[in-house]
């Protein structure tokens, strides 16, 4: 306790830095990572080589990449590009499986009635696909954020700085309550984050909700077939479903 009472401005400037390394590559893997899975999504033969391919990325160890990347990128052994880069393609190696996946469990019967409503493919990608499959892709970026957080301290190794850097001295110095902080620190903030993303996935999917949505996308599909005489069972589901889905997303 009296180490973190007299070195606390220290640890928050480490977890500033920590927090950058671990969220940034995420949001670029993510961007990175939905386009590649809606490719693989749609194609028989792209899905084998985009997923295989992109999950052998997680198979070189971290701190090959963090060694070997100055050499591809120029930059310097310490920058903290190396790290960004690296976390990057661990992201994309972690969430190309998870959002093909989230892809692949839309109802079909809700995709075509998209296009019967006149969607346009931009269109029904971003206001029908994207939602319906976010509750599978936070998942994955649950477990991405989680395991980013863990392997920035790695790059403490080679002198970036992050909480990491807490172990690393700490061990050098043998003082045993700098490295329980950095411990802390860690969970601390893969916990929040954690849970901040839970709650995100709470709110882009507030169309999930029993009753959120649900007079809506009811009187909707009612206007919608008033006049045009009782369609299909499985066609009115699947019209209801995509009212509940631009209900929600127009209430979030």
């Amino acid at each position: 306790m009296n180490w973190l009472t007299n070195n606390w401005h220290t640890v928050l400037d480490l977890a500033g830095a920590h927090l950058v390394q671990s969220v940034l590559p995420v949001v670029l893997g993510l961007l990175v990572s939905v386009p590649l899975a809606r490719l693989a999504a749609g194609s028989r033969w792209l899905r084998p080589l985009l997923v295989t391919g992109s999950s052998l990325l997680y198979t070189i160890p971290s701190l090959t990449l963090f060694v070997v990347l100055p050499l591809v990128l120029g930059t310097r052994m310490t920058s903290v590009v190396n790290v960004i880069v690296a976390l990057t393609l661990y992201v994309v190696a972690i969430l190309v499986r998870s959002c093909v996946d989230a892809f692949e469990s839309l109802d079909r019967d809700v995709l075509q009635a998209a296009t019967a409503m006149g969607y346009r493919p931009a269109r029904r990608f971003f206001g029908v696909e994207l939602p319906l499959a976010v509750p599978v892709m936070v998942a994955g970026l649950r477990v991405a954020t989680v395991s980013n957080i863990s392997m920035v301290s790695v790059g403490a190794v080679i002198g970036i700085q992050s909480l990491g850097t807490l172990f690393t001295d700490g061990l050098r110095r043998s003082i045993v309550a700098e490295i329980l902080v950095g411990i802390v620190a860690t969970v601390l903030i893969a916990v929040v984050l954690d849970q901040l993303l839970r709650l995100l996935g709470q709110v882009l999917t507030r169309w999930q909700r029993p009753g959120t949505g649900a007079r809506e996308a009811g009187g909707r599909r009612r206007r919608d077939t008033h006049g045009r005489g009782r369609t299909a069972g499985g066609a009115r589901d699947a019209t209801g479903a995509l009212a509940a889905v631009e209900s929600g997303g127009a209430r979030a």
